[in-house]
């Protein structure tokens, strides 16, 4: 669905109050609660009630976000959130795509017959589920397609935690503006959003300077101990089992980010993490140029993403998790590393 078409349907919804549910999907990242905030927000200066719901805790370094302490938790409060679900007008879903990836909230969405609408930008939306949608994969984030909707009806609805709450979602989806970033446009709106705000340098320092012991010592023994380094591939592979993560008295988020150091290797094309968690194996793919991680999530791991990010997961032993990864590598040897000689 274009933008125009978007506005269309959207407009006659929002000229009049009513109960929104603003949810985003399984184990929340930045991006999604940056952008459900300041959805929900905007909302509310229209004159609709607005809450914002997600299926499982989001990490401690986002709890400073403005209005985060007020986000439901459906695995912790599921009686309060099917109730507050039933009574809404309308559902937003805010950076996820299917109504498969709501986790445990997706029985009670598939039984509702509300209005969903879509704001997100990830592949191959499932269109069918929404009323409307704004998906476009060539955007940063769904925090900086929010901005766009909010400055769509005037930058006077622009205030800090709004502006706050969308520049979390952009610098954390682009790495603080290391990948992702597709068009100038983005800065040109960052640009709008900084000016109203919280000064940039404190917003980054939020996020990305307030580690625990715990966690530090957890990435500095993944590099150390975890990382396998494979030049055939130009990958690295970390593995966490679920024993060595409690062992660092693992939080929510505690993993976030490392993926990505591996990739500061000049070698290596791919990153992959790989940890167990909740009786599932998780992967998170990471990659530099045109290798596209969403390809191999989609067709391997039940996940995808998008071209340099992606995730996925499989319901195995981590020892099988990683045998089949091995195992598909030389499928993409040619992309990863076509310059290899054995």
């Amino acid at each position: 669905m274009d933008r125009t078409r978007f506005f269309e349907l959207l407009d006659p919804v929002i000229q009049s109050p009513k109960r929104f549910s603003v949810l985003s999907h399984l184990n929340p990242d930045g991006d999604a609660i940056g952008s459900s905030l300041a959805f929900a927000q905007f909302l509310r200066k229209l004159g609709h009630e607005a809450e914002v719901m997600v299926p499982n805790d989001f990490p401690g370094f986002l709890s400073w976000m403005p209005g985060a302490s007020g986000v439901h938790v459906y695995d912790r409060e599921k009686d309060v959130c099917n109730e507050i679900l039933c009574q809404s007008d309308v559902i937003m879903m805010l950076d996820y795509n299917s109504l498969s990836r709501s986790g445990m909230m997706s029985d009670c969405l598939k039984s509702l017959e509300t209005k969903k609408i879509l704001i997100d930008h990830h592949r191959d939306p499932v269109e069918s589920d929404f009323y409307c949608l704004y998906s476009d994969t060539q955007v940063s984030s769904t925090a900086e397609l929010v901005a766009e909707v909010v400055l769509h009806y005037g930058s006077q609805y622009l205030d800090e935690s709004i502006a706050t709450n969308i520049l979390v979602g952009i610098i954390t989806d682009t790495g603080s503006f290391a990948h992702s970033m597709y068009r100038p446009e983005t800065f040109q709106i960052c640009a709008q959003l900084s000016a109203k705000s919280l000064p940039y340098n404190a917003i980054h320092q939020l996020i990305y300077d307030n580690f625990s012991e715990n966690r530090l010592r957890l990435l500095g023994y993944a590099i150390d101990h975890k990382m396998e380094v494979l030049d055939e591939y130009a990958t690295a592979i970390i593995s966490l089992s679920k024993e060595e993560l409690s062992s660092f008295n693992y939080q929510v988020g505690d993993t976030e980010g490392i993926v990505n150091f591996p990739l500061s290797m000049q070698k290596i094309k791919m990153s992959v993490l790989v940890t167990e968690r909740q009786g599932i194996i998780r992967f998170s793919f990471r990659s530099k140029g045109d290798f596209s991680v969403h390809e191999l999530a989609n067709k391997h791991f039940n996940g995808g993403g998008h071209t340099n990010a992606a995730g996925g997961n499989v319901s195995t032993s981590m020892e099988l998790a990683l045998a089949k990864l091995h195992d598909i590598l030389p499928e993409y040897k040619e992309l990863l590393n076509p310059s290899h000689n054995p």
